[in-house]
């Protein structure tokens, strides 16, 4: 008999034994040694299950990942944690400074990449002999336009980079999956309720014009009215035990007031989290509540982004049960690598774009448009979307293709972003 204590142990016990062993013996980054760690072991069983059938292992570790809605864990619960550590250590005067280019980036940037990703997949699923609607390909765009902020994030702890560079970074993966996720709820109603036969151009005009209105500025505003709140309950007390319980409640308290209003609980996150991060701890809080307070959220961020990329390595054995199709290795294979390719091509596109602009107004740092590109690492979130669609023979090819993306950009991207960084900032 299964207990409520049961999940967290084996995550939380898996974590510690691979942690362990990257530490000791692969030397990756902590969250993505985890990753590469729990791929190898899934890759494992699947082998094992293949040259002894009766064994059942995959069939073991997707019994308890059935347990575990991903969907709604990341989305509904550590998201939030989350965003808000990340959060709380960005420079809120930098990133006003940079306002508009990181507004057009997180809003405008993901709209492109998500046309260019959706357009240039039906091309490539057309050119193979499948016939995908385009609102389906839209929606594989927009799981794979969002810059994961705890990988993101988590660079820009270790490396040295420009402040103005390092704003604009920080800046977009913390607000672009808000943007993300409004987008994906309308493509998502128009793919799967209207078949994907409707008219997406109509459609999409007055639902995302409604939904980001809705969403995201509803988001803001409650990110901006709990924020406050807890700011001055936290310059009315002195208990850094109680301040810490404060930001905890602000946190889950605002979240879930998100959730039953259908506003952006990731926008909120983030804009209590600057608030709170900047004004609070120093007009609020005494150094040493500081302390406390900064030390508490890096250990849950630290713990959670731990768990995460666990979960997205030992999904493998998941996504690759669920998404077996008819189609030839070959065709497989292209999709994968097209998708890949499109996914970089995407974000060189909708990063150019947008600087260019800028470049008419202002100097943009050199190096900004190849370290924006090859920083846009994707992660939990996309696969979290993934998992979210409806059971079709399309969103079973979606979630292959967007785990596949996922993979690169964090292996790939992730270990290889500091040489892209030092060869423009040794």
């Amino acid at each position: 008999m299964t207990t409520p204590l049961d999940i967290p142990a084996i995550l939380l016990v898996l974590a510690t034994l691979f942690g362990a062993l990257n530490y000791w013996f692969i030397k990756l980054p902590h969250t993505i040694g985890l990753m590469v760690i729990a791929l190898v072991a899934s890759l494992g069983l699947v082998g094992l299950d293949l040259i002894n059938p009766t064994l059942g292992l995959s069939d073991l570790v997707n019994n308890f990942l059935a347990n575990i809605d991903f969907n709604v864990t990341l989305m509904q619960g550590m998201l939030s944690f989350l965003l808000f550590a990340g959060a709380l250590h960005v420079d809120l005067a930098q990133l006003l400074s940079r306002k508009w280019i990181i507004l057009i980036l997180a809003s405008v940037g993901v709209l492109l990449s998500t046309a260019v990703i959706g357009t240039g997949f039906w091309f490539v699923t057309g050119a193979i002999g499948l016939s995908i609607p385009i609102p389906v390909c839209l929606l594989l765009g927009v799981m794979v336009s969002p810059t994961d902020p705890v990988a993101v994030l988590g660079i820009l702890k270790t490396l040295r980079v420009p402040a103005d560079l390092k704003a604009k970074i920080a800046g977009e993966s913390l607000f672009n999956d808000g943007v993300a996720v409004v987008l994906f709820s309308v493509l998502a109603s128009l793919a799967f309720s209207s078949g994907g036969n409707a008219d997406p151009v109509g459609f999409q005009l007055s639902s995302v014009g409604v939904l980001l209105v809705k969403e995201a500025f509803g988001g803001a505003l409650l990110g901006l009215a709990g924020g406050f709140a807890a700011f001055w309950l936290l310059q009315q007390i002195d208990d850094y035990v109680l301040e810490v319980l404060i930001t905890l409640a602000l946190v889950t308290g605002a979240y879930a007031v998100a959730l039953h209003l259908h506003l952006s609980g990731p926008i909120a996150m983030v804009i209590a989290g600057l608030l709170i991060g900047n004004q609070g701890t120093s007009l609020a809080m005494s150094e040493k509540t500081r302390e406390h307070v900064e030390t508490f959220w890096e250990l849950i961020d630290e713990i959670l982004n731990s768990v995460l990329f666990l979960l997205i390595g030992l999904k493998l054995v998941f996504v690759l049960q669920h998404s077996s199709s008819d189609l030839p290795f070959s065709h497989v294979f292209i999709l994968l690598v097209a998708t890949t390719f499109l996914s970089i091509f995407a974000r060189f596109a909708a990063i150019s774009l947008p600087l260019q602009i800028q470049a008419t107004m202002a100097d943009v740092t050199p190096g900004t448009v190849p370290i924006l590109t090859w920083a846009g690492i994707r992660g939990g979130v996309s696969v979290a979307l993934a998992l979210s669609l409806p059971n079709t023979p399309e969103s079973n090819m979606l979630l292959l293709v967007t785990y596949f993306v996922v993979l690169f950009s964090v292996i790939v991207q992730g270990l290889t972003i500091e040489r892209v960084i030092k060869k423009y900032f040794p």
